[in-house]
């Protein structure tokens, strides 16, 4: 009987068995973890049930700290559970894990292997953290591909249950988990076949229970301790044969056979890889076809690393080895090697001890690392191995595919060495991230996989910004099983959804003979040409190439689907690859994208649809000439007038060339430049605002609501007019402060992201000749970038050469006089539109001179700290924010130890200036000393004059050798005023970090945070956090949320002593500038919660403001400052900044999709829950009134 056969990813294999064989799972959003908890979590809000035909419980905890106590009060009272995590995620759960293994208690943890945050976070795949884990109690094993994300989820639970052993079953975080791949579904049948009922329910007879009383969790003393340890080694020892059993009942089940550890290759080879996970499949196919050319080469995968069974690994080592090289995904600073090494060393010590060894003499054995971070692993990669120990002398402790030059560690490799043959379609395409490149081509491997014969594979690669960046889809097809976990080089189909691409990147470098390219592109079939840059050019003309081009963005514009592109550029891939026939193409496609899109309304589904038609009418073929004609060349990555980092290693990391960097060009303790951004020039908008001078105001609120820091202001002499370029525009500025100066409205055409919010809230309308407004026309207008580019870009470049506004001329407090400082926080990658960037951008100009930002992962951690640029950069004196990250959870905590250093080393000058007045050698100073310990910081004024005072006292501490005056010479810059804000999302500050931001509040330090809202985990995927509101749909409330929103604000305020407001800029930008100073000049801790539209609300972003507005006016988001001095004054220390509800909330919540997809699936439990909401919004807006009524005089 055939087998149904899917094409999944491996997070969605795995789910397939974690939802089908237990009874609770308890989850917390990681990458690349959480899509195994999202799909379980819709699978029960579905109401699918598991092989016992009962739902699984699912529920989300505020940390995985929380989730691993969860899980283990579920285990110990005798359920199913289980959970999902990896990475930092992973080793919160380790002080349970202890427990849960030490317990007996048997369960599966999920693990999608991720690096591990060290001299910088990387949210991408190696086994970092599993082996941190390895000495928990745990079993672990191991899967290497899609199809085995699914057999070995069911392997390890039937395992579990028979061993009384916890396992953790792990594979490669995204080369595995994100991986496509065309395999056979396990049925229910097959999982009732391999889980032995009785022992779940002999599991849960052991559960505690009342009605059989036990005690368990005791405190052991020194008498009994040790031998309690020492009572598991029978469960242990007996566990490999265990697990090889179900392998092996599996086999009889699937067909499908594995071992604990699996050789392949040449049966009497005598150089053989020892590995772990998705580089195991790299090493097959190598060998296979090195050894048909007369190669004697082997490979063990290893599948059950712990317990380590020392038997069966030396039973997998042919006879005739003499040469081993065992690589590790990981790295283990200080340690005579890494762990699988270590274990590979000494179990053929024990096998050669014990006479279990299959040969007489010990091989040579080595070991390398390979992979971190996803770096990739070739073919070309595994020859060199090979290689190494052909050797007499190999190489040990060896690297593979770096360059190190600084300890040499490294082995060198032909990069051009390739496997690959003429077997599969391979393509490439090239896309944006958020403009669906990637979700198209997921589809695209669905229908190829379900459509035809065809075997599939997609790989997806896209740095940690996701949305914004640039994603390259690697996709295989072919009548043979795809076992490459590797990026493709060479392609026959190459695909650019975005034509500022081809002067970045040299895509067409990787297009075999005879490839085809597709791009989209603005120009017609006649003009296209011309528009290539030369090398592009050249490569169409020396391979030969085929050249098709299609107008998907306006395409796309006309149609209503924005800047998605995917489905357009998705349909021209299928009609000119010809790989299924068109009209089954088409019918297939729109299949797909009624299962994608139907949660969004039947509008998009139909839009959707049309894109498909458009598509078919506008797909033109372009004969590639047979001569250069260009006048156009590449770019360089960065500017020549870059610093000598940016243009030596900035440069190679935007040309998508990092790999190539050698170890001595990477900082050593992961410290990096700021203000790199503006040296990239991404040039993703495709249409930017373009100001009209004579209809603008000069308010200052495009430049205030700008996400990006793309357009600015600045009001200067006339006589700085001079030189400037033709088209530069100016008017005079208006207001009594400015008389006599110049304004001007600047874009960075080659920042912009093309958001559009700064015209959607721009009030300057343009006039007709007769003074009628002109419909559609503001003082500032979208238009398209190609043609203003140049022009634009040379006015911007003279426009920051402009001086900076007077200082005197403005307050810098106010909302016009803010926009005049220079942003600090600029061209970030934040998704177009984004809500919370304008925050941060406003903190960097109100006090970025003296600002320390303690920074929690998550969206604000990517765009603000990202490589390959950094958008926090310095004001031209060398003065700018610092910036660093730690971890989620500890952030507040994180700023704390920032402010304690900050104020001791200003405590520790003050008493050294104290200390030196008494000094003879500075009699003299006794003035200047005064000055600095006393002076009013308050203002930006004084602040600069407290820097001169340091300046002059420094000059003077540095002719002076004693060592209090050495020591003061290096504290004198804590007498100027610092001030340091830790800031993240609602994930952090309402969840995971919660108890730190609880603490560090009460502390009374004066230490400022800053909470920016977008109520979900946004950088994960938009799961459900305590910020979510009511009613809403998140990952993880796939059937809206059932509980009312976390009020944090007043909760913190009980404390009556910490400065808190809520803010959303969009509502009113003057209350928002007030309450941030008004934090800032708070001598204490003082909290911020800053309403932020998100992508995940499902809006179109350039209205987030529109929506920020329906917020408050729904009294949804009411605005407020609670300042404990008001009380010290005798007035209520709540002040509320808006009025009383005037919108429904259904008005504003029915914008968004959040809300909109429950009502359209849904609509019963929609309209209930709406009501709640309602309510619940009517009850907190009478108790705020309540609160800001009162007044101190009403308690005595």
């Amino acid at each position: 009987m055939s087998r149904k056969m899917i094409t999944v990813d491996g997070c969605t294999a795995c789910a397939h068995v974690v939802h089908a064989t237990n009874e609770i799972i308890t989850i917390y959003p990681i990458t690349p973890s959480s899509p195994i908890a999202e799909i379980c979590d819709a699978k029960s809000a579905a109401g699918q049930v598991n092989i016992w035909s009962s739902v699984p419980k699912v529920s989300q905890m505020q940390s995985e700290a929380g989730v691993a106590g969860a899980v283990h009060g579920s285990l110990t009272t005798g359920a199913l559970a289980t959970t999902i995590s990896c990475s930092q995620g992973l080793l919160l759960l380790l002080p349970n894990m202890f427990k849960i293994a030490g317990e007996l208690a048997p369960t599966v943890f999920h693990i999608t292997a991720r690096s591990l945050a060290c001299q910088g976070l990387s949210i991408f795949g190696d086994h970092s953290d599993v082996m941190t884990a390895r000495s928990t109690g745990f079993a672990m094993l191991c899967s290497k591909n899609v199809q085995e994300a699914m057999d070995f989820a069911l392997i390890a639970q039937a395992s579990a249950l028979e061993s009384r052993i916890p396992f953790m079953h792990f594979f490669d975080g995204f080369r595995t988990s994100h991986e496509v791949q065309k395999i056979e579904e396990v049925s229910f049948d097959d999982m009732r076949a391999m889980i032995d009922y009785e022992l779940v329910i002999a599991h849960r007879k052991r559960g505690l229970t009342p009605d059989n009383p036990n005690i368990r969790g005791t405190s052991q003393n020194p008498d009994v301790y040790f031998q309690g340890r020492e009572t598991v080694n029978k469960y242990y020892h007996a566990t490999p044969a265990i697990v090889q059993k179900a392998m092996d009942k599996f086999a009889k089940i699937t067909g499908r056979q594995y071992k604990l550890f699996e050789y392949s290759g040449a049966p009497n080879a005598e150089r053989v890889i020892i590995i772990m996970g998705s580089a195991g499949e790299t090493v097959l196919n190598t060998i296979q076809n090195l050894n048909a050319k007369g190669e004697k080469l082997g490979l063990v995968q290893v599948r059950l690393y712990r317990p380590f069974d020392v038997a069966a690994f030396a039973d997998s080592l042919p006879a005739s080895v003499k040469a081993i090289a065992a690589l590790d995904r990981t790295k283990e600073p200080g340690a005579i090697g890494e762990p699988l090494y270590l274990d590979v060393r000494t179990a053929i010590g024990e096998a050669m001890d014990k006479g279990i060894a299959k040969f007489k003499d010990y091989p040579v054995v080595v070991g390398g690392r390979y992979g971190l971070g996803s770096k990739d692993f070739t073919p070309a990669m595994v020859k060199a191995v090979f290689d190494n120990i052909t050797q007499n002398k190999p190489k040990n402790h060896f690297t593979i595919g770096i360059n190190d030059d600084v300890t040499g560690t490294s082995l060198a490799y032909d990069e051009s060495f390739t496997i690959e043959g003429k077997g599969a379609y391979r393509a490439l395409f090239y896309g944006l991230g958020a403009d669906g490149t990637v979700g198209a081509n997921k589809n695209t491997i669905k229908i190829i996989g379900s459509e035809t014969d065809n075997y599939a594979q997609g790989y997806f690669m896209y740095d940690s910004k996701k949305s914004g960046s640039t994603t390259v889809s690697h996709l295989r097809f072919g009548k043979d099983k795809i076992l490459n976990p590797y990026l493709v080089s060479k392609a026959d189909f190459i695909a650019c959804h975005n034509p500022s691409f081809l002067e970045k990147f040299d895509m067409l470098s990787s297009a075999e003979e005879g490839a085809t390219f597709l791009l989209t592109t603005s120009h017609n079939k006649d003009e296209v040409w011309d528009s290539l840059p030369i090398e592009v050019q050249e490569q169409l003309i020396a391979k030969k190439m085929k050249f098709y081009i299609i107008n998907a963005i306006a395409l796309a514009e006309e149609i209503g689907l924005g800047s998605r592109i995917n489905t357009i550029m998705q349909t021209a891939f299928f009609v000119i690859s010809g790989i299924i026939p068109k009209e089954e193409a088409i019918e297939a496609i729109k299949a797909e994208l009624k299962k994608t899109y139907i949660k969004k309304g039947e509008d998009v589904v139909k839009m959707n649809y049309a894109s498909v038609d458009k598509a078919l009418q506008n797909i033109v073929e372009v004969k590639v000439p047979d001569k250069i004609t260009s006048k156009i060349r590449m770019r360089p990555p960065v500017p020549e007038d870059a610093p000598d980092f940016v243009k030596k290693v900035t440069a190679k990391m935007v040309a998508n060339k990092g790999d190539s960097l050698p170890v001595s060009a990477i900082p050593a303790d992961g410290t990096w430049p700021t203000g790199t951004t503006q040296y990239e020039k991404r040039n993703i908008g495709v249409h930017i605002p373009e100001w009209e001078p004579d209809a603008c105001i000069q308010c200052g609120q495009c430049s205030f609501v700008c996400p990006h820091a793309t357009i600015r202001i600045k009001a200067y002499d006339s006589a700085s007019l001079k030189g400037a370029p033709q088209n530069f525009k100016s008017v005079d500025a208006t207001g009594k402060e400015l008389k006599g100066l110049k304004f001007t409205v600047q874009v960075a055409p080659e920042d912009c992201t093309g958001c559009g919010s700064c015209v959607f809230n721009c009030p300057g309308q343009k006039k007709d000749a007769q003074g009628n407004k002109i419909p559609g026309v503001k003082a500032i207008n979208m238009k398209l970038q190609e043609p203003l580019r140049q022009i634009e870009a040379e006015n911007y470049a003279f426009f920051l050469n402009l001086p900076e506004t007077d200082t005197s001329r403005f307050n810098a407090n106010s909302v016009k006089g803010s926009q005049f400082v220079k942003p600090l926080f600029e061209y970030h990658s934040a998704c177009p539109g984004c809500g919370e960037t304008p925050y941060i951008k406003l903190l960097t100009q109100l006090f970025g001179d003296r600002l320390i930002i303690a920074n929690a992962t998550g969206c604000s951690s990517i765009y603000g700290g990202n490589l390959p640029t950094t958008p926090y950069t310095k004001r031209a004196d060398g003065r700018g924010p610092t910036w660093s990250n730690s971890l989620f959870e500890d952030t507040a905590e994180f700023g704390l130890g920032m402010r304690l250093t900050v104020d001791k080393f200003h405590s520790q000058a003050v008493e050294l200036l104290d200390k030196l007045a008494k000094a003879p050698g500075y009699a003299d100073a006794k003035e200047l000393f005064e000055s600095l310990k006393n002076a009013d910081q308050s203002t930006q004024e004084g602040i600069d004059k407290q820097r001169v005072r340091v300046e002059e006292l420094k000059k003077r501490l540095s002719k002076d050798a004693a060592p209090d005056a050495k020591n003061l010479l290096s504290l004198a810059d804590y007498l100027v005023k610092k001030s340091v804000w830790s800031i993240g999302g609602d994930g952090w500050g309402y969840d995971i970090g919660y108890g730190g931001v609880d603490h560090v509040l009460a502390s009374g330090e004066n230490i400022k945070l800053l909470i920016m809202d977008t109520e979900v985990y946004s950088n994960t995927g938009g799961q459900m956090s305590k910020a979510t509101p009511l009613g809403a749909i998140a990952q993880f409330a796939a059937g809206g949320k059932r509980t009312p929103k976390k009020n944090i604000g007043l909760m913190i305020a009980t404390y009556g002593k910490v400065y808190v407001a809520q803010i959303a800029f969009g509502a009113n930008l003057a209350q928002t500038v007030r309450a941030i100073t008004e934090a800032e000049a708070y001598n204490g801790p003082a909290l911020i919660v800053a309403y932020s539209v998100c992508i995940a609300h499902g809006i179109d972003m350039s209205r987030g403001i529109e929506q920020q507005k329906n917020a408050v006016a729904s009294g949804y988001w009411p605005l407020y400052r609670y300042n404990p001095q008001l009380e010290a004054q005798g007035k209520s220390p709540l002040v509320l900044d808006s009025k009383d509800p005037s919108v429904p909330f259904e008005e504003y919540a029915y914008h968004e999709n959040r809300y909109r997809a429950l009502k359209a699936s849904n609509p019963e439990v929609a309209a209930a829950l709406m009501k709640q909401a309602e309510a619940e919004i009517q009850r907190r807006w009478k108790l705020l009134k309540h609160q800001a009524a009162w007044s101190p005089a009403q308690s005595q």
